[in-house]
């Protein structure tokens, strides 16, 4: 039983370092269903006397063991398929492909597993460098920011310095000569109205994203002039909204990965407890640690179940808040508006796949919990 106490004292240990702090896809594509491994079967009534029927609550520890293997595998098959850097999502199918099954799932999500040395991979500067080129490739239409965008292609299909090079000085510096070229045309442009200003000035106030927010703000800034808004509405806007996108997934995966990996300490703990107690000669107080052990796990899952919930409201938000401004940027006549019509369809329905993802693993915790509860209920009864 002391070793026991000392086990459970180091999970809590593991959750309280590791998860306090943090909060709770390219295309996305739905996660890949992965069936619970089937408890031991009941022996018939025509199997030997001598062939011991399986104890309920071996079974049903083993059943929660199962389910979170189970889950931990569908947290890696969703960073596969995710829109996450690329470093995470060959990392995970390395794991997925593994000959090992669960237990390479687990070493992946492990401390110092494959899951921190991908997002260890993503502090260097080359990744950093690669991932900024490859967002300027995707927000900058070539009709707007021509120079900017011959230049990052060319960053591109260079090399670590090329790419460097662009970040360090040749973004600023296409970026200069693209404002010229539009300057010198202003003339052929609709100017920018007090309307157009005042949309900006309500997304720096209440958009769901931070980085639009800072976005916007910046286009209002004290000095700027109305090529600054209409940048916000050609390429601002976008890559507002898609570093808010990358920030959330790659937040909410990192908080993932820790449930998981204290999830299934926990519940190893806790079936531990439960085995202990069926030849503990002081039962009352095996019965009360394998009850506390069931109920760290309960509370582990409460937490992991709110933060999905929340989580699922921040995403719904954003998805609603695109499907509006799509709505908005279609029914419009002007140029610098209709620019953001397709951006804001595909924000949409990244945020609304955010949104479902969001349910499907507060369901999961759900059963958690709820295999949690059951546990406790066994070992009191």
């Amino acid at each position: 039983m002391a070793r026991i106490l000392w086990k459970l004292s180091v999970v809590l240990g593991v959750i309280a370092g590791t998860c306090t702090g943090h909060a709770a896809h390219a295309q996305d594509a739905p996660h890949e269903r992965t069936s619970l491994r089937a408890p031991a079967a009941v022996p018939t009534l025509a199997q030997p006397t001598s062939v011991p029927a399986p104890d309920p609550g071996s079974e049903g520890s083993q059943a929660a063991l199962a389910a979170a293997a189970a889950g931990a595998r569908k947290q890696v098959q969703g960073i596969a398929l995710s829109g996450l850097p690329a470093e995470l999502r060959t990392s995970a199918w390395n794991a997925l492909r593994s000959t090992r099954g669960d237990a390479a799932i687990a070493d992946w999500l492990a401390p110092g597993g494959g899951y921190d040395l991908a997002k260890q991979r993503l502090k260097d500067a080359r990744t950093r460098n690669r991932m900024f080129c490859e967002r300027v490739l995707r927000t900058h239409p070539a009709d707007l920011a021509a120079q900017t965008r011959g230049a990052v292609e060319r960053a591109l299909k260079g090399s670590d310095a090329d790419r460097a090079a662009f970040v360090k000085t040749g973004y600023a510096q296409a970026q200069q000569i693209d404002r010229m070229a539009r300057e010198a045309a202003a003339g052929e442009q609709r100017a920018v109205l007090d309307r157009d200003r005042e949309f900006v000035r309500s997304l720096a106030e209440h958009d769901p994203g931070e980085q639009v927010r800072v976005a916007a703000q910046w286009a209002l800034r004290p000095g700027a002039a109305d090529e600054d808004v209409r940048e916000f509405y050609g390429f601002g806007w976008v890559t507002g909204g898609a570093l808010d996108l990358e920030g959330h997934r790659l937040r909410t995966a990192d908080s993932e990965a820790l449930r998981h990996r204290a999830l299934t300490l926990l519940l190893k703990t806790a079936a531990e407890a439960e085995e202990a107690l069926r030849g503990a000669s002081d039962t009352a107080a095996a019965r009360a640690e394998a009850a506390r052990a069931w109920q760290t796990v309960a509370a582990h899952a409460q937490g992991a179940h709110t933060a999905w919930v929340a989580e699922r409201e921040r995403a719904g938000q954003q998805a609603d808040s695109w499907k509006n401004i799509q709505a908005l940027a279609k029914g419009a006549a002007e140029e610098m508006w209709q620019r953001i019509a397709d951006p804001a369809g595909q924000n949409q329905r990244s945020w609304t796949n955010e949104a479902q993802e969001a349910t499907g693993s507060a369901a999961f915790w759900q059963d958690i919990l709820q295999r949690a509860h059951d546990g406790e209920n066994r070992v009191t009864s």
